[in-house]
């Protein structure tokens, strides 16, 4: 890490930078559509869960492109936003942070929605016998023990954020110190002459992460399944 050039630093932190934007900006949506996805039942349900997944079955260019003429300076929402706010996303970290939440989100969304469905409605019925209403059952019963899958869910949305590539390079472009995180600065590098050596240092860093991501992400699980309960001390 000590050998790192000013360039990989500025590509390392802006990833992270992203990531954690990120990952703040997307749980609580995530949460909120995990939630509605799992309890409610409702006209167009398929339609918003295709929806929400959509993102991980296209080419990430299509997000992307769609993110462009959405969020641009031209685009219908891009335009507003910047004459009402004075906000700008194409083609600065801000939309980076845009690119990687769409790309990021059904990750999110479905490891929460695995764990709320999986808490007991017997024991949300219980407490609401009892007086509760329901944004207590859900504070107080739900997302408590939805906690594990929404941990891990923020986890592997931070992951996700950290790789992307498709939807952020044809949406904010590749800026050095503005929009080249990590997977763009080994785009970048791949293609320069004598560029090898970086790369290699680039690629074992994306791997060390992704690494550590996962094993953290399984760890969070298994630490808070025996808080709650789930598992019994070994």
């Amino acid at each position: 890490m000590m050998y790192l050039s000013p360039e990989e630093w500025s590509a390392l932190a802006l990833s992270f930078k992203v990531a954690s934007f990120c990952t703040l900006v997307g749980i609580v949506p995530a949460i909120a559509l995990a939630w509605l996805l799992a309890r409610k039942q409702f006209w167009g349900k398929a339609l918003l869960d295709a929806t929400i997944h959509l993102p991980m079955v296209l080419p990430p260019v299509v997000p992307g492109y769609l993110l462009l003429l959405a969020f641009g300076h031209h685009g219908v929402i891009g335009h507003w936003l910047f004459n009402t706010f004075g906000w700008s996303f194409a083609f600065n970290w801000k939309g980076a942070v845009l690119a990687s939440l769409v790309m990021s989100l059904p990750l999110m969304v479905q490891s929460i929605r695995l764990a709320i469905q999986l808490v007991d409605t017997r024991l949300e019925d219980a407490a609401r016998t009892l007086g509760a209403n329901n944004w207590s059952v859900l504070f107080s019963i739900t997302l408590p023990l939805a906690l594990p899958g929404i941990l891990v869910g923020a986890l592997l949305g931070f992951s996700r954020s950290l790789g992307e590539f498709g939807a952020t390079i044809t949406f904010v472009g590749n800026i050095a110190d503005e929009t080249r995180t990590l997977p763009l600065a080994i785009y970048s590098v791949i293609h320069q002459p004598n560029g090898e050596a970086m790369a290699t240092r680039l690629i074992v860093i994306s791997l060390l992460l992704a690494f550590a991501a996962l094993l953290l992400s399984n760890y969070w699980s298994q630490r808070m399944q025996q808080r709650l309960g789930y598992q019994s001390h070994a």
